[in-house]
């Protein structure tokens, strides 16, 4: 009866999870024996070698898939030792269900925030309105960055990201997982460089625009205004290079057009203000 048929299915499915060949091998030959459709067995065979042996050994599919090929070109029952390689095979392979936990972790949160959209700068701009909204403004393009990787965030803005695929310490999936924790590193170490750069940005420009305010009050201070030159150096607050320049205060054009360099003789050190409306 149908009671039987998933009885056996599911004994061969248990036994090949446990990793208990022979019991998966006697299971499989009661299923054929009693006459069961060979190609269910092949489908539920290549399902488990997705679900339970996955990424432990990604060769389990292939295998599963070349199986089933192999006995659909024979037949019974020259074919039928195609399952039975297939079933030795997964039984003996290396099992995570990290990729099968991973798929429903991850349709439960797109179902809970399926509103949300995908960062502008990730979108492709294809026309000149897409760009006017801002579409692929600022996207990094991996191949170019530092170690191929620019650790750019690719969740919706405004939502946290979220760890979805753990994978586990056994099979090829040991080697993913030195990869997944690689990658997670230099993505926080990335993130972590980008908002000091942004502060830094931030803290420049206030510092800059103070001294311009103190130096504008106390003009007499200031002696000839004359270019100084364009100089790579870093914040004058301790990290300025020998002329206190400012790497973020490099020459560019202002809204207003206006743009040009002056500096302060005071106790050695040249502080160079540019553009009088930043």
């Amino acid at each position: 009866g149908r009671d039987g048929h998933y009885n056996l299915i599911s004994a061969v499915h248990k036994s090949l999870r446990g990793s208990d060949v022979d019991a998966a091998l006697y299971w499989a030959a009661r299923m054929i024996e009693a006459g069961e459709d060979p190609k269910y067995l092949l489908r539920r065979l290549t399902r488990f070698a997705v679900e339970d042996v996955s990424l432990a050994d990604p060769n389990a599919v292939t295998q599963a898939i070349a199986c089933w090929e192999t006995y659909e070109r024979l037949g019974s029952p020259e074919g039928d030792l195609a399952i039975m390689q297939l079933v030795a095979y997964l039984a003996t392979a290396p099992k995570s269900v990290g990729v099968y936990k991973a798929m429903y972790k991850a349709r439960e949160l797109a179902r809970k925030t399926g509103s949300l959209m995908p960062p502008k700068n990730i979108l492709n701009a294809p026309t000149k309105l897409m760009k006017q909204l801002g579409y692929s403004e600022g996207y990094e393009y991996d191949p170019d960055c530092e170690d191929g990787f620019s650790g750019a965030n690719y969740f919706p803005d405004g939502m946290n990201r979220v760890k979805i695929y753990f994978p586990v310490d056994r099979g090829f999936e040991r080697e993913i997982k030195k990869r997944v924790e690689y990658f997670d590193n230099l993505r926080r170490e990335k993130q972590k460089a980008k908002k000091k750069e942004g502060r830094n940005e931030r803290d420049c420009g206030n510092f800059c625009r103070r001294r311009h305010r103190v130096g504008a009050e106390a003009s007499s201070v200031f002696a000839n205004r004359q270019p100084l030159g364009n100089y790579a150096g870093q914040c004058s607050r301790g990290d300025a290079d020998r002329h206190g320049v400012c790497v973020f205060c490099r020459p560019s054009q202002s809204a207003s057009g206006n743009q040009g360099f002056y500096y302060y003789r005071s106790v050695g050190w040249f502080y160079d203000f540019f553009d009088l409306h930043a």
